[in-house]
Formats: C-alpha cells, structure tokens, sequence
C-alpha cells in the first residue's frame, strides 16, 4: 500500500488595502529592460542644472542709512537678526535684517571713520575710529534710538584700525602701532603685545574662537603674528609675499585661519604649520579686502577691490559664487548670517546688501514635495557634475566687462610668466633650477 503525503499550504493573507496608501507596484530593475534610463536621468540633470541658473536671482534686498562708504560690519553673537555697521562718517546703524528697519542710529559716533566694530556681552557695542577713541554703546532694542551717548569711553595714542571682544571674559583687543588687550572696567590698557622686532601698523586682529586666550593680526609690513595674552607676548610669525587685509578664524576647525591678500588671493593656513598655506582660492582680479567664515565651517565669504562678492566652497580653490550689481563699488566688508543663508556686503556707495547664500534657494515656505524635488535635482547636478555640458552650465558665471576683461588680462600674464620660467628653468643646468610649488612661494620666513 503506497501513502502519499500531501504537502498544505498557509493561505496567503490579504490585508485590506486602508485609505490613502499607495497602489503598489512592481518593477523590474534589471538594466537590460530599462535602456533609456541613464539618457533620461542625464537630460535630468541638465534641465536641473538650467533652472539653477534660471533662477538665481542671489541680491534680497539693501539696508540704507549711511552717507559714506561702509567699513566695517558686525553680527551679534547668539542672533540672528542684528547685524551693525560702521562708516566713513563716523556713524553707527545697528540693524534688523529680518525686519530690514534701524534698531538704532548713531549719529557721529567718532569723528573720522570708523574702523572697528565688535559686540560685547549683555547687549553692548564696542566701536573705535581714527580719532583714537573706543566707545562702548548700549545695543539694546529702544523707543528713543535718537540717543548719542556711550556708556563709557576708552582714550587711546594712536588711531585705531580694528577691535575684537572675547568671547567669555570682558576683555578686548584693539589694533593701532601695536596689539592692546582692554579691561572693560578700567580706562587703560591692560597689556600690550608687540614682536620684538617689529614697527608695522596692525591692520587687524581677531581673537581664536576655541582657545579664546590665542589672537592673531595682520600688519602693513606683510606679517601674520599669533599672541597669547596668558604669557602677554608674540608666539609665531610669518612673512608673507604681499600684504593681507582681513583674516578670520574657522568656526569648526580652531586650527584654521583664513587671510584675505592684497595679491587677489585668499589662502587658509594651519597655524600649527605656517610654512606653507593649506589651500589658495583664486578668483578675485583685484585686492581682496574681507573675508568672513560660515557658521557651517564649509564655505566663506570674500568681497574685493573688483567690486565683487563671491563665495566660496571650503577645499575648491576655483569656481566660486560671484554676486555684483550694476551700482556696487568696491566692497570693504563682508560677513554671514548666523544661520548660514544670508551674506552681508558693505560697500563705498554707503548700502549694506543683503545676498542669499545660495542664488537660486527659494525664500519662504517650502512644502515637502518642493524639498523632495530640490533634494532629487541637487543629487542629479552631484551625480552628473563630471559631464561636459552639465559641468560647463554648473561653472559658468556671468561678470561685469571690467572684471572679465581684467581676468582675461590676468590670466595672459599668468601664461607669459610660467612660460618664461620654464624657458628659463630649460636653458640652466640640471639640477640648478627646480621649480617650486605655489603653495611654498606665499611664505617668505617664519620667524618665532
């Protein structure tokens, strides 16, 4: 007798389909079904690098009030709205930049220009000018914004050319013949900081933003120095090829500091090795005269002599953002916003412009299918930036004629030079001429 076993199956459950969930599909994901698909997702990406362009439409708008060029701009720590400026009328506007309206107006704050702006703690402002003076002003929101007088006034014997308040202590220090350190309760300086060998003017000096006791300057005989005020004297320094204007400390990265150079270019250095900078950003035709570090530590922010703002990607040395507008002049100051979405620009013809970070980022309310879609186009513009047309649309950047004649100018002169060094390098004997690296070229000597 044969037994035969049948083999029951669990019936398969069904659940009800509820309200509102998606049919399901299915799809076969092998390549040889779908052949058009990498066409597809590349015409993707190019529609998506079109509309980036398309719509980038960066300037939001301009905060008026001064009269004479805007040297300085300053944003307040923990906000994300203050921002103050100061001109070359001795004026000093603190501002709502979400608002876009005046939280108070200081008429004649200095006699001269200001030079220096730094926000100290509990609502205050710091201010100092060529008429060798520092002021302290109460930036508290008020009825009356009309009232002129400081809480306290610091005399100094030289002009000053830049201030910068710590971070924790109510400590300051000032720039002018040499690098000062302030109390705020005395009317005297506390300590001075010079390098033995030194007889430049600082331009500039700002304190590290993580190892708060450690500042560096700029100086006008091409010098970048590091002090520390617990041991109250000069650490290191560097002497660089050309000048700088503007430095500014990394806010992710305490080690990095970033130089704005009077020879077009920006460099970033790592102060625990000063020989040689980590990285050159070139693009500027014309001296650059500020530089400000996002929030995100990713990317930063350059205004030059060119009249031009760009922005740039922290690593690329090449393809920046570049803003301008018809009526802009040369740009002084430049800053972020605190939430990384907005630059701040200062220029000779007295507005402060507000520029989004990124030109064609949508301003309002963005639904989750909007962001969904911007995610998906940022992928494809990532995954396709190595295509020639895709890449070409992505890099290309419209400049006024006079900055694009100058670079073409620039980058003739830059061809002849290398040219002649190799027809030199070819005519000597080997070995006597060995061609160095850009990089080993900005640093003339260090000195400690």
């Amino acid at each position: 007798m044969v037994k035969i076993s049948v083999l029951q199956h669990a019936p398969s459950v069904h659940l009800p389909a509820r309200p509102g969930d998606p049919t399901p599909t299915t799809r076969n994901l092998d390549p040889l079904m779908h052949p058009f698909a990498r066409a597809r997702e590349r015409n993707r990406a190019l529609n998506a690098a079109k509309m980036d362009r398309l719509f980038a439409k960066p300037f939001v708008g301009a905060l008026e009030g001064h009269i004479d060029a805007v040297e300085v701009l300053c944003k307040k720590p923990g906000s994300l709205s203050a921002v103050a400026s100061g001109s070359w009328d001795g004026g000093v506007i603190l501002h709502n930049v979400s608002e876009r309206k005046h939280i108070r107006r200081i008429q004649g704050a200095h006699e001269g220009k200001v030079s220096g702006l730094c926000f100290a703690q509990d609502d205050r402002l710091l201010s100092c000018g060529v008429d060798s003076k520092i002021k302290l002003w109460d930036a508290s929101p008020q009825d009356d914004i009309t009232d002129q007088r400081p809480l306290n006034e610091y005399p100094g014997k030289s002009p000053f050319n830049s201030i910068d308040h710590h971070r924790s202590d109510p400590l300051f220090a000032t720039a002018s013949n040499l690098v000062q350190i302030w109390d705020e309760t005395k009317s005297a300086a506390v300590s001075n900081l010079t390098f033995p060998t030194s007889t430049e003017t600082i331009t500039s000096v700002r304190f590290n933003l993580s190892e708060t006791s450690v500042l560096g300057s700029i100086g006008s005989d091409r010098t970048f120095t590091l002090y520390d005020i617990r041991t109250g004297k000069a650490e290191r320094r560097v002497v660089m090829q050309m000048g700088s204007n503007a430095l500014a400390w990394s806010p992710t990265f305490p080690t990095n500091v970033l130089l704005a150079s009077e020879d077009h270019n920006l460099y970033t250095f790592d102060v625990r090795q000063l020989k040689t900078p980590t990285h050159i950003y070139k693009g500027h035709v014309a001296a650059v005269m500020s530089c400000d570090w996002s929030p995100t530590g990713l990317e930063f922010v350059s205004g030059g002599w060119d009249r031009t703002v760009r922005i740039w990607k922290e690593g690329q040395g090449t393809g920046p953002e570049v803003y301008h507008t018809k009526r802009m002049q040369r740009v002084s100051s430049s800053i972020f916003t605190a939430d990384a979405r907005f630059v701040l620009t200062g220029s000779d013809d007295g507005n402060v412009r507000i520029w989004k970070a990124k030109a064609s980022e949508k301003l309002g309310i963005i639904t989750a299918r909007e962001r969904a879609a911007i995610e998906y186009r940022d992928t494809l513009k990532d995954r396709w930036k190595h295509d020639n047309e895709v890449g070409r649309i992505q890099r290309n950047r419209h400049l006024p004629k006079p900055v694009y004649q100058a670079a073409k100018l620039k980058r003739t002169m830059l061809d002849s030079r290398a040219v002649k060094e190799e027809r030199r390098r070819k005519h000597t004997r080997v070995g006597e001429s060995k061609p160095n690296a850009e990089r080993k070229k900005v640093v003339i000597a260090e000195q400690t």
